[in-house]
C-alpha cells in the first residue's frame, strides 16, 4: 500500500481493518469473507486491497503499531515532565492495546513494518524511562531495558488481569505507574 488512496478507498480500508480486528479477536481462524461481511463490503473489495489473508493480518498489525506509536507521541514524552508523560503514555497505550488486542497481541513478522514499529516503540519507551531516571523517579543504577520489560508486563496485566467490564485507562495507568515506580513494598513513612 505504497501510494496514497482516495478518501473513499481509505475509508474502505479502515473499515476492513477495524472489522478484521473485531472478527479475528473473536475467531483467529476467521476467513476473509467473514471480515468482508463484518466490514459491510464485498468480498472482492477485501481481496482487491489485500492479496491474501496474511497480507490483511500484516496490514492490520502495521496499522495498529502505527496507532500505538502515535498514541505515545500524543503524550509528549520528550517535553512533558517525565511523571506526567509516563502516565499519559501508559493511559494512551492501554486504550490502543485494548482496542487492537488481536493485532498487537501477535508476534510481528520479522523484517516487516510492524516489527520496525515495535522497535521504535521500545526505543521511545527506554528514552522516556531514561528521562524518568534522570529526574530521580527511578534508581540511578536501574537497568532501563529490564524496567521496560517490567513496565510492559504491568501493562499486560492491567489489560488482561482486570475483570471489570470497562476498566478506565487512566485509573489503570495510575496503578501501573505507581507499581512501576514504588513496587508493592511499604513506602518510607507510611503507617
Amino acid at each position: 500500500m505504497g501510494r496514497a488512496l482516495r478518501a473513499d478507498a481509505e475509508r474502505s480500508v479502515r473499515a476492513i481493518l477495524e472489522a478484521a480486528e473485531r472478527v479475528l479477536a473473536a475467531d483467529p481462524s476467521a476467513s476473509m469473507e467473514q471480515v468482508a461481511e463484518a466490514a459491510g463490503v464485498a468480498r472482492t473489495t477485501v481481496h482487491r486491497r489485500f492479496a491474501s489473508r496474511q497480507a490483511l493480518i500484516e496490514a492490520l498489525a502495521e496499522s495498529a503499531v502505527r496507532q500505538l506509536g502515535q498514541a505515545i507521541e500524543d503524550a509528549r514524552p520528550d517535553t512533558a515532565p517525565p511523571l506526567v508523560a509516563l502516565h499519559r503514555v501508559t493511559a494512551n497505550v492501554l486504550r490502543i492495546k485494548g482496542a487492537w488486542s488481536y493485532a498487537l497481541g501477535r508476534p510481528a513478522d520479522e523484517g516487516g513494518a510492524a516489527a520496525a514499529g515495535w522497535d521504535q516503540v521500545g526505543a521511545r519507551c527506554v528514552e522516556l524511562l531514561g528521562r524518568a531516571r534522570d529526574e530521580g523517579l527511578l534508581d540511578p543504577a536501574a537497568d532501563l531495558e529490564w524496567v521496560r520489560r517490567v513496565y510492559y508486563a504491568l501493562i499486560g496485566e492491567a489489560l488482561h488481569g482486570d475483570e471489570r467490564p470497562d476498566p478506565d485507562p487512566d485509573t489503570l495507568a495510575t496503578l501501573v505507574v505507581d507499581t512501576l515506580l514504588h513496587g508493592a513494598g511499604r513506602r518510607p513513612g507510611a503507617v
